[in-house]
């Protein structure tokens, strides 16, 4: 059975005035995808406990709720991402939100576990604002992880357009470019997946459903845990 970790944000503020946290359906469409296909599925957190959802991405239908009421349980007992390693995992996925822009870059642990599954050759994903958890993690000599690497995530056109430019604690495509990323754009809100090796990113909310079939391509081209 393949095993995939989800790594998510605990911060429930982008401002004092601008409530955030994990963006629902980057979280709630490959989660339940995944288990659709039987996979074991864990979700963990800087803080553990319950994740905070934005409320912007709550604007779903009664059919959603139901159908993603076992996302909304899970995201309601995360555990602490401290002491978590990558030995029982296939893959480790981040979802976005403004959250994973506050406290991501900033837990030590969330480089340290990245940069575990890197060193056993495992996959790493991440959607939206997720590869926010990308800008600590560097190798032993120092390389930061996402140099020279084809990458996507949420692109400062798009940041513009939701008015948050200024707001952001940094704009998510200049940062991985200034650490050496190849970063790759399309239109605003439109599905991109970008694939570099067993790294898995896409640049939006609406890149969540493409984004799981792709990690599932790649855990069924391979098993990385015997």
């Amino acid at each position: 059975m393949k095993k995939i970790l989800f790594a998510v944000t605990s911060h429930p503020t982008l401002t004092p005035d601008h409530p955030t946290g994990v963006y629902l359906e980057e979280f709630a469409i490959p989660y339940e995808r995944f288990k659709r296909e039987g996979y074991e599925l864990e979700v963990v957190s800087p803080k553990g406990g319950i994740t905070p959802i934005d409320p912007a991405s709550l604007n779903i239908s009664d059919q959603q709720k139901e159908d993603w009421k076992d996302s909304f349980q899970a995201l309601e007992q995360a555990k602490p991402i401290n002491g978590m390693i990558a030995d029982h995992f296939d893959a480790l996925y981040f979802p976005g939100g403004h959250g994973a822009m506050l406290d991501l870059p900033e837990t030590t642990e969330v480089a340290e576990l990245l940069m575990d599954f890197v060193e056993q050759d495992k996959i790493v994903a991440a959607v939206c604002h997720g590869p926010a958890a990308f800008v600590q993690a560097k190798y032993a000599d120092g390389t930061p992880f996402v140099s020279g690497k084809q990458i996507t995530g949420f692109t400062n056109e798009e940041e513009k357009e939701m008015g948050l430019t200024e707001t952001v604690p940094f704009l998510l495509e200049s940062k991985l470019k200034e650490l050496g990323a190849h970063f790759i754009a399309t239109p605003n809100w439109q599905s991109h997946v970008q694939c570099d090796g067993k790294l898995i990113t896409g640049q939006n909310p609406q890149s969540s459903a493409a984004l799981a079939e792709k990690i599932i391509q790649k855990l069924k081209s391979k098993a990385t845990v015997k």
